[in-house]
């Protein structure tokens, strides 16, 4: 009943989509650009570029699982009303792929992975055919998706498109800087303990740009579900390599690796959870974890220090993340 239910809620948002066919740019009353973005490192991103000639507004806010998210009527409304729309692409936002292609013969959908060659991207075993969305945790990756972006915009205003590419430049300086930075701070931790365990298997493009070991309890995907089996398996390495951290989540519940915590503990090893890991959605909005840069530093601090590395000295590029860090690493 549960999933004929919401079956016909989406058979009921896709027609709304079709009943109300836009022509011509639909800018905001302030004669901005009318973005809609689905996760917040989007929305950030399209903010750095945009500044004062667009409008963005954001879906999906902190601690939300773009995974499992279900367009309401409302938000069908703000995505018909945009000039353009911004995606992670992937099958990221799965919940929402038929209405964005939908949206698609009205209005300028932009997947922010959609320029990235295939052989950068990462497959799946559990899902074949489909690619690993989490490009974000690469920043190499991420910087593809903010040139995207920067073209997008100037293709739909072309009136500041010299403004977009200086926007976009010099935003990109500074994830070359994060990127370096990133590199540098992993390298600090004891290489028997780079390992980095997490709720669900979003970190994988993380450890090949950077050279860490990432295991997930489970897939891809929060909507899989951990076993008995994948739980002791996950102990048993644990214990075994004496691993001295494992990370929690921000948009995954963290009763399943607390439950982990309490088996390794049972076994004579005390591993600790640090401060949670941001994922798929970043912070509350107006503070530094709220940033994509924000989000990615508190995360390479918690997994530095939580595995026993340190964190060098933020360069030049980077210096307004002091907090972020401190926070970090104090929680």
């Amino acid at each position: 009943m549960k999933s004929k239910l919401l079956s016909l809620t989406a058979a009921a948002l896709l027609l709304l989509v079709g009943c109300d066919s836009l022509s011509g740019q639909q800018t905001s009353n302030d004669g901005r650009i009318n973005a809609v973005t689905t996760v917040g490192m989007i929305t950030d991103i399209i903010q750095q570029i945009g500044g004062e000639y667009v409008n963005v507004n954001g879906l999906m806010g902190p601690g939300i699982d773009p995974h499992l998210y279900r367009p309401t009527a409302r938000n069908v409304q703000t995505l018909q009303n945009a000039d353009i729309i911004f995606r992670g692409g992937l099958n990221l936002e799965g919940k929402m792929g038929e209405i964005f292609d939908r949206l698609n013969e009205q209005i300028t959908v932009v997947a922010m992975a959609q320029d990235i060659p295939e052989s950068e991207l990462l497959d799946f075993p559990a899902y074949p055919g489909h690619f690993d969305p989490h490009i974000w945790f690469d920043v190499s990756l991420w910087a593809m998706g903010v040139n995207t972006a920067a073209e997008a915009l100037a293709e739909i205003d072309p009136a500041h498109a010299e403004t977009y590419a200086a926007n976009a430049a010099s935003y990109l300086q500074r994830l070359s800087a994060l990127d370096a930075y990133i590199t540098e701070a992993i390298a600090t931790i004891p290489e028997a303990q780079r390992v980095m365990i997490t709720a669900h298997d979003a970190f994988q493009y993380f450890g090949r740009r950077y050279n860490i070991q990432v295991a997930g309890l489970q897939g891809i995907s929060t909507e899989a579900e951990a076993g008995v089996q994948d739980v002791q398996n996950l102990v048993s390495f644990i214990v075994d390599r004496q691993i001295p951290a494992i990370f929690v989540e921000s948009s995954v519940p963290a009763r399943t690796l607390e439950a982990v915590q309490e088996a390794a503990r049972a076994q004579g090893w005390d591993v600790t959870i640090p401060a949670q890991l941001f994922s798929d959605a970043p912070g509350n909005a107006g503070t530094g974890e709220g940033t994509y840069i924000g989000m990615v530093l508190h995360n390479v601090a918690a997994i530095t220090i939580g595995l026993g590395g340190t964190m060098p000295d933020l360069p030049d590029a980077l210096a307004d993340y002091h907090d972020v860090i401190e926070r970090a690493v104090s929680a």
